[in-house]
C-alpha cells in the first residue's frame, strides 16, 4: 500500500483500472466439465472369432467440455464451447483427425427474446432436435451400441469409419465445420432452429454446403421432434451430392417408465441408396437407484443396397451409485439379413478390420462404469 500512495494513491489505480475494456466489468464465468466411459465388452463373432475388447465411450462418450458465458445486459450473452472427445484407454484424440477440440467449437450470442446464434463446428438437428429431445433410446441408456450400424456399407457415407456407422447422424459422429447456426427460444413448448454449412467453394455457393433444419413440442410428459439434414461432400459430383437425413420422434412420460418412438430416413443422393429405421423403447426408472432400459430397432435398406435389413435389440440394467456415476450391464443383438446370401451382422461402434460378424447374427454382452463430473 506504501508503494501505491507514493505514486498517487487511489487515483493511480482507478487510472489503471479504467484502461482495461469495458466489458472486463461484464459478468461472466467459465465451466469445465466432462463424461467419461469404460468397461469390458464381449463380443460374440467379429470374422468369425469371439473378441473380448477395453471398450470405452460406449455408455457415453469420453468428452471434456469447456463453456463459458459473458452478460452483456438486456438479457444478452456471448457464448462459447469447446468439446474435445478422446479414448480413455490411451488419452489419444477422437474421432481420429488429431483436432484438440474436434467434438465441437462454437462462439454465438445468446438472447432471452431473440434466441441464440452461433458459429462454428457443431451439430445438427438430427443430433440435437432427436437425441437431445429424447427420442432415441441411445441417449438414456442404450449408448454408442444401440446407434446405427448394420449390414449397410454400400451408403457410402464420406469421412466415416465404415461407411455406415451412425448414418442417420444422430450420434453427432459428424459435425459440420464452417457453420452458422440459430436455434429459437422457447415459444408455447415449441423451440424451432436452421443451420447453414458453408462450403467455401469459389463459385459454387451451393456445393459442398450443409442445410440443417429441427423442431421440437414439449407439453409435460409429451414430447414431438423433427429434423432435416442435406449433407454435401466434395467427393460426390464434385459437391453436389450427398446425404440426406430426415426424421421424426415421440415420447411419453407414464409414472415410472419413459416410451420412445424413433422414424429415421437416410438417402444417398448419388447412389440412390436408402435405409429406413424404425425404433421402440421403454426406460423404466425401478426405484431411486436402478434403471431399466430396453429398445429395439428395424432397419431396411432398398433395392440398391440388395435389400438388407437388420433387427436389433438392446437391454441396459443401471446401477446409480450417486447423481454422477453409474455402474451398469448391457446386453445387444442384431439379426441381419437381405438379398445375399452373406449378409453380415455388423453393430455399432466395432471399427476395423474385421468387426463383422461371419454371419448373419452379433451379439455383445457388457459391463461398464459411467461418470460425469
Amino acid at each position: 500500500m506504501q508503494d501505491y500512495k507514493r505514486k498517487g494513491g487511489a487515483g493511480a489505480i482507478l487510472a489503471t483500472l479504467a484502461m482495461l475494456p469495458a466489458a472486463g466489468w461484464a459478468e461472466s464465468n467459465v465451466t469445465i466439465s466432462g463424461i467419461m466411459d469404460a468397461g469390458v465388452s464381449y463380443v460374440s463373432n467379429q470374422s468369425g472369432k469371439s473378441n473380448l475388447r477395453a471398450d470405452n465411450g460406449i455408455g457415453v462418450p469420453n468428452i471434456l467440455f469447456i463453456k463459458g458465458q459473458e452478460d452483456l445486459g438486456g438479457g444478452t450473452a456471448a457464448i462459447f464451447q469447446l468439446e474435445s472427445q478422446f479414448n480413455l484407454s490411451n488419452g489419444a484424440s477422437l474421432p481420429g483427425n488429431n483436432l484438440i477440440f474436434g467434438r465441437q467449437s462454437l462462439v454465438g450470442l445468446r438472447d432471452n427474446t431473440w434466441g441464440t446464434l452461433t458459429a462454428g463446428n457443431q451439430y445438427e438437428f438430427m443430433h440435437d432436435a432427436l437425441l437431445f429431445g429424447g427420442f432415441d433410446s441411445a441417449l438414456n441408456y442404450g449408448g454408442y451400441y444401440t446407434f446405427r450400424q448394420g449390414p449397410f456399407n454400400a451408403l457410402a457415407v464420406p469421412n466415416n469409419p465404415t461407411g455406415a456407422s451412425d448414418f442417420d447422424r444422430l450420434a453427432g459422429l459428424a459435425r459440420v465445420a464452417n457453420s452458422v447456426k440459430y436455434l429459437s427460444p422457447e415459444m408455447g413448448g415449441v423451440t424451432l432452429g436452421g443451420m447453414y454449412g458453408l462450403g467455401e467453394v469459389a463459385g459454387d455457393s451451393s456445393a459442398s454446403r450443409t442445410v440443417s433444419l429441427g423442431g421440437n413440442y414439449v407439453n409435460g410428459a409429451f414430447g414431438l421432434g423433427a429434423a432435416y439434414t442435406d449433407a454435401r461432400y466434395a467427393s460426390m459430383s464434385n459437391g453436389h451430392d450427398g446425404i440426406r437425413n430426415w426424421g421424426l420422434g415421440a415420447r411419453y412420460r407414464i409414472g415410472d417408465y419413459k416410451l420412445n418412438l424413433l422414424y429415421t430416413n437416410t438417402r444417398n443422393t448419388l447412389t440412390k441408396g436408402e435405409v429406413n429405421v424404425y425404433q421402440a423403447g421403454v426406460n423404466w426408472q425401478m426405484d431411486v437407484a436402478w434403471n431399466l432400459g430396453i429398445s429395439y430397432e428395424y432397419m431396411k435398406g432398398n433395392a440398391q443396397l440388395a435389400h438388407n435389413y437388420a433387427h436389433q435389440g438392446n437391454a441396459t440394467l443401471q446401477y446409480w451409485l450417486s447423481k454422477r456415476t453409474d455402474v451398469y450391464l448391457q446386453t445387444v443383438y442384431q439379426k441381419a439379413g437381405g438379398d445375399n446370401a452373406n449378409t453380415q451382422a455388423w453393430i455399432n461402434g466395432l471399427y476395423g478390420p474385421g468387426s463383422a460378424s461371419s454371419t448373419g447374427s452379433q451379439a455383445i454382452f457388457r459391463i461398464g462404469m459411467a461418470t460425469r463430473f
